[in-house]
């Protein structure tokens, strides 16, 4: 925002220099970006009278012209511009004077063997406009020889502010006031605008007001003023908006941007007689309604928009003629033969025109300000300041106001705690002459703090070591950014000044480090790289129409609304993307969070997912076929329990046919310590084949909390456990067994007969299986290695023996297994 420090000393009494003032801003959290100093732009440059005006004797275009600047004598100027001419009082540079913005030092010089003591200025010269077309001149009652800097508005400073987004009332004048006096201590001098009771016309009412959300529209006040004189606006109210940097338009438009200015309450002004035209009736209906799908509105930009439900509207006769809080329509604008306005001053939810400016890429000052939010509590303010300005500025009579107003009390009453205003913001810095004892703040500082920024306090208790307890009332226009405690204190800390508490450290440092399910998640992602697989990531947002789908209201992309289901569908299309790239197939992983719906409502969970479809010995010498080969579902498997034996899991697989995209003999069921897992399995060759997809693709899916916690209580019990140096003896075992029984159910039995895992079994090996010629119909052959030893002697023949006849036996008794050997 552009604050200009002329007007904003007229609204707050405040004598201190630009640089300082532009800190205490800073510090207070409002940035100066620039300071821009107006008052050098025309040293130098006073009111001159034009006496005579020939043409130049030795130029074509160019004239002599004997200037009266104050100073005696008159002085000879050659100009080159077309409007110059005897009688005009004009702004002319001296020799000495420096203009600034053409970057010009003016000299006494000769124009084509004439004499030249000085310039004649446009308004481009002194930096008032891009480009004029001839020198400026003044109205009669200028005195000559006078400074013009005080005339064009050049005797101010403009300072460039940035506020954050949650200070709305940032973005006006008397907000800037209002901080400024708390800053300093200067006293405020806000206007109070002589409220103009509305005259009620006798015959029925002009205007009917239907509001069809109040939500979105809380308040709407409409004023009908008549035999408006259309005008430029006076020198004052133009210089003002010149210095925002808004341009002058004619004086009811300016009126209602310098409301916005002053005020930050935007509002828009109607040609009645053509409002009364779109809506073809009497009374006029004017409303506020959402979109409806096709309607159309040519705004004041000249551009022709095509309306969607985000757009909130004001209708005549339900015709649109404006988008609310964003832009006017051209169809009902004033114009230089405007007699009658109707006024529109209203309240809009921030959320409501954040929206409908988004839908059309349309960002003005107007929802710049409401999408912050407007004050409500200064609409009438606001609203009467606009009125007085139009009947004294335009010459209008206020013929009929109407109101709508459904606004909530702005009420907001906080506890402040003293105890919790030192606890956050420490000691203060103390004087040199003070003793060595920590100070800090007291608790006449803080009521006198918050006071100045319009914070009522009423004390409720004093309790031990004197900390008071405060009952603190908001203000209305602090009320959408001070909702807490905290709120409050960060007030304090910002006016007293950030650099004015001590720079100290906690009492008792404790030692940094990670949380351990930090730890763990950074040693998982290192052991899937070093298995060869590349870490992805994906947006959580994917498109809809899948069952048990979350779907969001306000996606950033219409076509992607709704959240993922789970892992696997994202790492598929990477694997199709890059193969349509052109590039190797795919080993990689993700963590992420998926979201779902069931009977229970909304869930979410993390998981940690993974795709393998790359050779990954391609290119190596190690294969003689230089053709890269398709991974089996063993080598697959084998990849991820490498990262799960990393860590000391023992996973069991079971069968599983649930997932439709999944091979149904070739996905398995993971379980950890009896708990679900996830699930592992090679992609449907159907699923795979409608993809264009290689057949020989795997996928993972586990559930990372049921990952992690078991991590977590393996971590807390890891103990050195030392190799044995007595050796091994191993045995093998091989039996016909049926089709349907599972090697993990095998497994299981057998080291269960053998003890469990602290027995002298050590370890068991599946190294072949068959079926064929030979193998029992609906069997197969398979072949265990079982390696037996112990850590404090060498196993004897018979202790061997015995122990892997009783899971001989086992196996016999449980499953009915055939022994071959």
């Amino acid at each position: 925002m552009r604050v200009s420090l002329r007007w904003l000393r007229e609204l707050v009494a405040v004598d201190l220099e630009v640089a300082t003032l532009a800190d205490r801003l800073t510090m207070a959290g409002f940035e100066v970006e620039e300071i821009e100093d107006r008052r050098t732009w025309a040293q130098g440059v006073v009111v001159g009278h034009i006496l005579a005006c020939e043409p130049h004797p030795n130029a074509q275009k160019l004239r002599v012209c004997q200037v009266d600047v104050g100073q005696g004598e008159p002085r000879t100027i050659v100009c080159g511009a077309p409007n110059a001419a005897a009688g005009l009082y004009v702004p002319v540079a001296l020799p000495g004077a420096y203009l600034a913005k053409i970057d010009l030092k003016i000299r006494p010089t000769k124009l084509r063997g004439v004499k030249s003591e000085g310039m004649i200025c446009s308004l481009a010269e002194l930096g008032l406009a891009k480009e004029s077309e001839g020198i400026h001149t003044f109205a009669d009652g200028v005195t000559v020889g006078e400074d013009v800097r005080p005339l064009l508005g050049l005797d101010d400073v403009i300072l460039h502010l940035t506020s954050t987004a949650n200070r709305a009332d940032a973005l006006s004048m008397v907000g800037i006031a209002r901080e400024v006096a708390a800053l300093t201590g200067a006293p405020l001098m806000l206007p109070t605008p002589k409220a103009i009771a509305p005259q009620k016309s006798r015959a029925k009412a002009p205007v009917q007001l239907a509001i069809a959300d109040s939500q979105a529209c809380p308040a709407y006040c409409g004023t009908l003023i008549t035999n408006v004189q259309i005008a430029p606006s006076p020198a004052w109210l133009q210089q003002r908006l010149e210095a925002a940097g808004l341009r002058a338009i004619n004086n009811v438009v300016d009126i209602t941007n310098y409301i916005l200015l002053k005020w930050g309450q935007p509002l828009h002004a109607f040609d009645w007689d053509r409002l009364q035209g779109v809506a073809a009736q009497t009374p006029v209906s004017v409303g506020v309604r959402f979109a409806k799908a096709g309607e159309t509105l040519k705004t004041l930009d000249g551009e022709q928009r095509l309306l969607s439900a985000d757009n909130l509207l004001i209708t005549a006769g339900d015709v649109p003629v404006a988008l609310a809080g964003v832009m006017g329509g051209e169809e009902t604008e004033v114009y230089e033969g405007t007699q009658n306005v109707f006024l529109e001053a209203a309240l809009f939810a921030s959320p409501v025109i954040r929206r409908s400016a988004r839908a059309q890429g349309l960002r003005t000052e107007a929802s710049a300000r409401y999408e912050r939010g407007v004050n409500p509590a200064e609409l009438e303010a606001a609203t009467a300041e606009a009125i007085a300005l139009l009947t004294e500025v335009a010459q209008g009579t206020v013929t009929y106001t109407t109101l709508v107003d459904q606004r909530p009390p702005l009420e907001r009453t906080l506890t402040l705690r003293l105890e919790q205003v030192h606890r956050l913001l420490g000691a203060v810095v103390a004087d040199e002459a003070e003793s060595d004892e920590l100070a800090y703040l007291d608790s006449q500082t803080v009521e006198e703090l918050l006071s100045r920024l319009g914070f009522h306090l009423s004390r409720q208790e004093t309790l031990e070591n004197d900390f008071v307890v405060w009952s603190v009332t908001v203000p209305p226009y602090r009320f959408r950014d001070i909702e807490r405690e905290v709120d409050l204190i960060e007030e304090i800390a910002r006016l007293y000044g950030y650099d004015r508490f001590e720079e100290t450290l906690p009492a008792q440092a404790e030692v940094g480090g990670l949380p351990l399910e930090l730890s763990l998640l950074r040693e998982l992602r290192a052991a899937f790289r070093g298995a060869g697989l590349t870490e992805l990531m994906h947006y959580s947002w994917v498109k809809g129409g899948q069952p048990n789908q979350v779907t969001v209201v306000n996606p950033l992309v219409a076509e992607f609304s709704s959240l993922r289901t789970d892992l696997i569908t994202g790492l598929v299309q990477a694997f199709r993307y890059n193969q349509e790239q052109g590039n190797p197939p795919l080993n990689g992983f993700e963590i992420g969070r998926v979201f779902g719906q069931d009977e229970e409502g909304l869930w979410e969970s993390d998981r940690l997912g993974g795709i393998i479809g790359g050779d990954p010995w391609q290119g190596k010498w190690v294969r003689r076929s230089q053709q890269p080969q398709p991974l089996t579902w063993y080598e697959a498997k084998g990849i991820l329990e490498s990262v799960l034996q990393r860590f000391g899991l023992q996973v069991e697989y079971q069968s599983d046919r649930q997932d439709e995209r999944l091979h149904p003999g070739r996905t398995a069921v993971l379980c950890l310590n009896g708990e679900r897992l996830g699930i592992f399995g090679q992609l449907h060759p159907q699923y795979a084949a409608t993809l264009e997809l290689p057949a020989a693709v795997y996928v993972f899916e586990l559930d990372l909390e049921v990952l992690l916690t078991c991590l977590a209580e393996r971590y807390r019990q890891i103990t050195f456990q030392p190799f044995s140096t007595y050796p091994a003896s191993d045995r093998d075992l091989a039996f016909f067994a049926p089709v349907e029984l599972t090697v993990a159910e095998l497994s299981r039995t057998i080291w269960k007969a053998a003890g469990g895992r602290n027995s002298l079994l050590e370890s068991v090996e599946v190294f072949d299986e068959y079926r064929g010629s030979g193998v029992p119909a609906g069997q197969r052959s398979l072949a265990f290695r079982l390696r037996y030893r112990a850590s404090d002697r060498t196993l004897t023949e018979a202790e061997v023996n015995e122990l892997h006849q009783r899971i001989r036996d086992s196996l016999v008794e449980k499953y009915a297994v055939t022994l071959r050997s």
